[in-house]
């Protein structure tokens, strides 16, 4: 399994990776215009050429950043695929000096296997809320939000 930055490349597989999920409602839809512009933020999984897995860490504040849109192939989940996903993201937060990440998730004991705590979303900062007016389950979020320092500190 290889693990990487997306390429324009990759693209298209993200976007049928996310997609699948969003249709389960398991994950927001992300449109490809979405992952065109932010697809600097974007790690994939690579097998044999195929792309089995995505995830962004999207810098949101001076010390804060969110995992968002992390998917794994059906084929490959519980192969480990997410955690490798996952500890890509946060080597690249540890890397830039971001001290937490969140995510806003559907698939909380994932990410409580891999060091994350649960969080009231109220008490993350507004400056995260800029994307939830475009949801289509806004005001009504589902999600769980969850928190981990990134240092290893509190």
């Amino acid at each position: 399994m290889e693990y990487r930055r997306a390429g324009l490349s990759d693209v298209e597989q993200i976007y049928d990776l996310v997609y699948f999920y969003a249709g389960k409602n398991l994950m927001l839809v992300r449109s490809r215009s979405y992952l065109y512009e932010n697809l600097r933020d974007f790690f994939v999984a690579v097998n044999d050429s195929m792309v089995v897995g995505c995830g962004s860490l999207h810098i949101t504040w001076n010390d804060l950043a969110e995992v968002k849109s992390l998917a794994v192939d059906p084929r490959f989940v519980k192969k480990g695929v997410g955690a490798g996903l996952l500890k890509k993201c946060l080597e690249d937060a540890k890397s830039l000096g971001v001290k937490k990440v969140f995510t806003l998730t559907l698939e909380p004991e994932f990410f409580e296997k891999n060091g994350f705590k649960r969080v009231d979303k109220n008490t993350l900062p507004m400056k995260i809320w800029g994307e939830c007016s475009k949801c289509p389950k806004y005001p009504n979020c589902d999600e769980i939000a969850l928190v981990l320092d990134v240092d290893g500190k509190s």
